[in-house]
């Protein structure tokens, strides 16, 4: 069946989910409203994992292979703890710049025959569309109109943090803490060009006044954190977005994801601290499910299969970003430890056990899981069920 759909948003969701929808059936009429100019973005690369590699490869190999081939990778994660380093090998992890990302995203739906009109930003849900997806992100025009039927609820996170480019291509996933008179501030770096990396900057609310950063132009605190971490910059500058300024992130939930004939996707319906660098992975995945319920059901039962399915298969990664979180606001638990055991944690971040068992402790129990199936089994048996029971808790009216 023939349907009208407006998306309002073109980021990687909304591009996604009209793309899959024209390949589904070229006939369905489709347009992309998007406030900002073509070629303009926020943010710098992000990552994503095989995985969401091979889901999409399932979906439109074209586009799967665009994406890889214009996607650097590593296989390596390297942590700087003050003066000492230890490197770990790993899964295989993918960055790609989101400005290359979007304008991949955007060739793929204009050959397919979708309609992209930037610089437009619809206050209303359009009317005489079948179905209307409001996919513009946390700050979503469309869901705040309707904000007490969706019943949005934003969370404040307690670590200021800056997103920033540099100029230095790491070849690892890269961790580094350094330790000032106010406390730890540290990085993650990703390379996700031949010339650029991503590098977002994190410390605590203590340490973020006490380096005066509270009170410093951009300027002046990006050459302090370019003094901070010297050693992994390699004498490269890091470099801000204009408008830049430091935040604090706000984990967005929703009691319900559609209303009449609109849907919230991606960061309108959810966000997952970036610690755990699932963001464009879960909003593009939210495009795929959303184009199979359309396929398989009709609009009213389509939108409430498509919500069921996304809260469900959600659950694992909110638990594993809030538990991470709460491991970098924590971080003084762990950051004495030997260098090699405290990455070995910090990749356990997501465990809901970690934080009520002494981190040597646990350390010497993961060891040992390792090697003992039945130590396996339990704690992936916990794993599911601690993200639901933690999801019951923040879900609960207040």
């Amino acid at each position: 069946m023939r349907v009208k759909v407006v998306c309002v948003g073109g980021g990687p969701a909304g591009l996604c989910l009209a793309l899959l929808l024209k390949r589904q059936d070229p006939a369905h009429d489709i347009t992309v409203h998007e406030r900002d100019p073509e070629g303009s973005t926020y943010g710098w690369g992000v990552t994503y994992w095989r995985g969401l590699l091979d889901r999409l490869h399932a979906y439109d190999p074209e586009t799967a292979r665009a994406v890889e081939a214009h996607s650097v990778r590593w296989t390596d994660g390297i942590a700087h703890v003050g003066g000492l380093t230890t490197r770990h090998h790993g899964d295989e992890g993918f960055g790609i710049g989101r400005h290359r990302l979007l304008a991949l995203l955007a060739a793929r739906a204009r050959a397919l025959g979708v309609r992209l009109e930037y610089e437009s930003a619809p206050a209303r849900p359009p009317a005489g569309a079948d179905l209307v997806v409001a996919a513009d992100g946390i700050h979503s025009a469309l869901r705040t109109r309707r904000a007490e039927h969706f019943g949005t609820r934003l969370t404040p996170g307690r670590n200021p943090y800056l997103w920033l480019g540099t100029t230095k291509v790491f070849d690892a996933f890269t961790f580094a803490f350094t330790e000032t008179a106010h406390g730890w501030i540290w990085a993650y770096g990703y390379g996700y060009s031949g010339d650029h990396s991503t590098c977002v900057v994190e410390c605590s609310p203590e340490t973020f006044t006490g380096l005066g950063l509270d009170r410093t132009g951009t300027a002046e605190s990006l050459a302090l954190l370019e003094k901070l971490f010297a050693r992994v910059l390699d004498g490269h500058p890091l470099v801000a977005r204009p408008g830049a300024s430091w935040g604090t992130f706000r984990t967005l939930t929703n009691r319900t994801w559609h209303d009449g004939n609109v849907v919230l996707l991606g960061d309108a319906a959810h966000t997952t601290h970036y610690s755990i660098g699932a963001g464009t992975t879960l909003a593009l995945e939210d495009a795929m499910c959303l184009a199979d319920a359309l396929r398989a059901h009709p609009l009213p039962e389509a939108l409430a299969v498509y919500e069921r399915r996304r809260r469900t298969a959600l659950l694992p990664a909110q638990s594993a970003a809030r538990y991470s979180a709460r491991w970098y606001e924590n971080l003084p638990r762990y950051i004495h430890l030997p260098p090699h055991r405290m990455f070995a944690l910090l990749g356990q971040r997501h465990s809901p056990l970690l934080p009520y068992v002494p981190p040597q402790l646990y350390y010497g129990l993961d060891k040992a899981a390792g090697r003992l199936e039945p130590l396996r089994r339990f704690k992936r048996w916990l794993g599911p069920r601690a993200a639901r029971a933690l999801h019951a808790r923040t879900e609960r009216p207040r």
